[in-house]
């Protein structure tokens, strides 16, 4: 008996048509090593195919991303939802290297970083909405609130994800950087921000290396992260401990230690393990995002 997943249900009249056959495969696959064994009915088409088969790509070929698919890739980005399309989110597209160079220092002296053709800096601006309530005769007096620091980091986090999905859609890898938030404060300075504009998260681009070999990343099944009219969190027991067995096997197949478990344990009891981050609260103040 094999296990539901999201994308065998019908959400919409006339998906429960036959699924051609070569996509039947293709569907099985992806499920399969996302998230293991999994029944292939249901809906399919290219945008799924794309978000299955996303992966993160830390080593590129030495060739630019041409301007068109930057475009492309902005132009997506700026289609996502933005509360009260108040569009709280900018990006800086960095191919300058001395730029890049210094900002994979600044992210953990990381060569994803250092050998990107291209980083984008995705950031939280409220730099713009100031300018405009200034020109107004008003103050921005509600970005000062924990609600308004929110609203621009999920602006600059949805704008990202479409901005991943187009990339990956064009033939593009990418993966985040989280360490852009080691040091917002002298990211800030390399990319001559404001003060009202925070780095939210990094992303590196290019065209993948082949010889990289990257793997999709096995992930948490139907049956943990969705629940059914209420929060039900024993229940995710039996899921967890199917998803730890497959993590551990990723992780050996790619050289690391440990479990998926033992990774949140790791990571979120013990502080030494945010290191910089830690002061995020003042970071965020000195930038002008109060978390009132």
């Amino acid at each position: 008996m094999t296990t539901s997943h999201p994308l065998t249900a019908n959400p919409v009249a006339g998906a429960d048509r036959a699924v051609p056959r070569s996509d039947a495969l293709e569907q099985r696959d992806a499920l399969e090593r996302r998230f293991g064994a999994a029944d292939t009915a249901g809906p399919w088409n290219a945008v799924l195919a794309t978000q299955l088969a996303h992966r993160s790509v830390r080593r590129f070929l030495d060739r630019p991303v041409p301007e068109d698919h930057l475009r492309a890739v902005v132009a997506a980005a700026s289609s996502a939802a933005s509360s009260s399309n108040l569009q709280l989110w900018s990006v800086v597209a960095v191919t300058d290297r001395e730029r890049i160079d210094a900002l994979a220092t600044l992210a953990g002296d990381q060569d994803a970083v250092r050998h990107a053709p291209l980083f984008l800096v995705w950031l939280a601006d409220f730099a713009r909405s100031e300018r405009i309530a200034t020109v107004h005769g008003r103050e921005l007096v509600n970005a000062d609130f924990a609600e308004g620091t929110l609203l621009g980091v999920v602006d600059a986090a949805l704008a990202a994800q479409n901005a991943v999905v187009a990339a990956e859609s064009v033939g593009l890898g990418t993966v985040y950087i989280g360490g852009i938030r080691n040091e917002p404060e002298r990211v800030a300075d390399v990319l001559e921000l404001p003060q009202r504009v925070f780095p939210v998260v990094g992303l590196s681009v290019g065209f993948p290396d082949p010889a990289e070999r990257a793997e999709v990343k096995p992930r948490l099944g139907f049956d943990v992260v969705c629940h059914r009219d209420r929060y039900r969190l024993e229940a995710q027991d039996a899921g967890i401990a199917r998803y730890d067995t497959r993590a551990e096997d990723f992780y050996r197949r790619q050289g690391l230690p440990g479990s998926w478990t033992g990774r949140i344990v790791a990571r979120l009891t013990d502080p030494g393990t945010l290191g910089s981050r830690r002061r995020l609260r003042n970071a965020l103040r000195e930038r002008g995002f109060p978390t009132n």
